[in-house]
Formats: structure tokens, sequence, C-alpha cells
């Protein structure tokens, strides 16, 4: 089957695939195949190499070789670790994170464009693992209810209570 790109699409929510697909290519110094694209995009989608092997029905050792030929050298180079052995297909990610190729949810600028201008937003914590995003304790408030003219505050919280 030839590669697409619709596989691993979930890395186009969590990393900058054209800047890394430019970068690694200058380092390479020549553009990336549609396979070393669809790959990298399997690592960033936090498939190990043999699972990433698994999801396009090829072998486990090819698809580790080639890697380890193809795109390794390359973004170690790029990321200024052409000494370091990797370790771990994980290496490859972490380096990548730590030079600036993730981005970051902004989950404020999601939900104001679905929300109601007078709606405050508390999300209590974000975790992602592989393709899921688990959200915990999310708080939504419509201000204008609250407080008209102004967003609610500690004083006015404690107002609330009167004494019998």
């Amino acid at each position: 089957m030839p590669p697409t790109n619709e596989q691993f699409t979930q890395a186009a929510n969590h990393w900058d695939l054209e800047a890394l697909y430019t970068d690694i290519a200058s380092a390479k110094g020549k553009r990336l195949t549609p396979v070393e694209k669809l790959h990298l995009r399997g690592l960033l989608s936090g498939y190990s190499p043999a699972e990433v092997a698994d999801k396009l029905h090829k072998s486990v050792k090819g698809v580790e070789s080639e890697m380890c030929t193809t795109l390794y050298p390359h973004i170690k180079s790029l990321v200024g670790k052409s000494n370091e052995k990797v370790e771990n297909w994980r290496n490859i990610t972490e380096w990548l994170e730590e030079a600036g190729y993730k981005t970051q949810l902004s989950a404020e600028s999601q939900v104001s464009d679905s929300l109601p201008v007078d709606t405050w937003v508390k999300i209590g914590s974000i975790s992602i693992e592989k393709d899921k995003i688990m959200i915990i304790g999310v708080y939504i408030r419509n201000i204008a209810e609250t407080l008209p003219s102004q967003p609610p505050t500690e004083d006015s919280n404690n107002n609330n209570h009167t004494n019998n």
C-alpha cells in the first residue's frame, strides 16, 4: 500500500510538520520521501517503530532499519545530537520537542471560537497519550448571568454568604 497523508494524521495536531519536513530535508540535503514522512508522523503520533510497521503491514525489522538509516541521523544532526546514540525511539520525539517542534494546544483559542463572549472556561488538566486527549475538570460559566458588567472576583464570591 503506498503511503498517504491520511496515515498518522494526529501528528499534525501536536507537531509543526511543515517546519520539521523542511528542516530535516535541509539537514539531509534533499527532500524527505513520502515513506520517511509517514514513518516520522508515526513516531510523532506516539507509535514505536514496531507499531508503525504493524499499522502499515510492513516488516518490523525493515521499518526499524529504514528509520535508523533515513531519519535518525538527520534528526540527530538537526537537533545537535550527532554524537549521541539513539537508545530508544522516544529519544527522537524528546529531542524534537526540546528543539521546539512540538506545538502547544491552545484550548482557550479553540473554545473561545465556539462559546459566547461572556463565557469563562477553566480546564483543570490535559493529558495526551498516543491519539487520546484526556481533559480532567472543565468548568464553564456564563459571566453575563453572574455579574453583567464584570467577571467574577474573589470578593464577589465571598459576599454571597448572608448571616441570619
